[in-house]
């Protein structure tokens, strides 16, 4: 197969892995901590249990405390950043912070 039959696409570059998860922690510099739950069989008792996994991907979309992204493998980026941001799929409700809000006392 020659070059031009493989397309655009760089020789070795294949499908890459694709997540679907929440944001956790959007606290550094273009970077995010994105949990990606997944569905696993217990192997004795067979109930289907909830396991969470946490991934570093790098974020050049602004992606925010609990919006919900897809994220792709991608080359190594630093120690921890194998992964990076594709896109955005749903942003996070903003939240009123309470701390600021006076609540009234009642009167005697």
């Amino acid at each position: 197969m020659s070059a031009k039959e493989q397309g655009a696409r760089a020789p070795g570059a294949g499908r890459r892995h694709e997540q679907v998860g929440v944001v956790v922690s959007a606290k550094m510099q273009k970077s995010v901590v994105v949990a990606v739950e997944r569905l696993v069989q217990h192997p004795v008792y067979h109930k289907t249990i909830r396991r969470t996994s946490t991934f570093m991907a790098h974020d050049e979309k602004g992606a925010r405390k609990g919006d919900k992204v897809r994220i792709v493998e991608t080359r190594p980026l630093s120690k921890r950043k194998r992964w990076r941001v594709a896109e955005i799929l749903g942003r996070a409700v903003a939240v009123e912070d309470t701390a600021d809000v006076q609540v009234p006392e009642a009167g005697r």
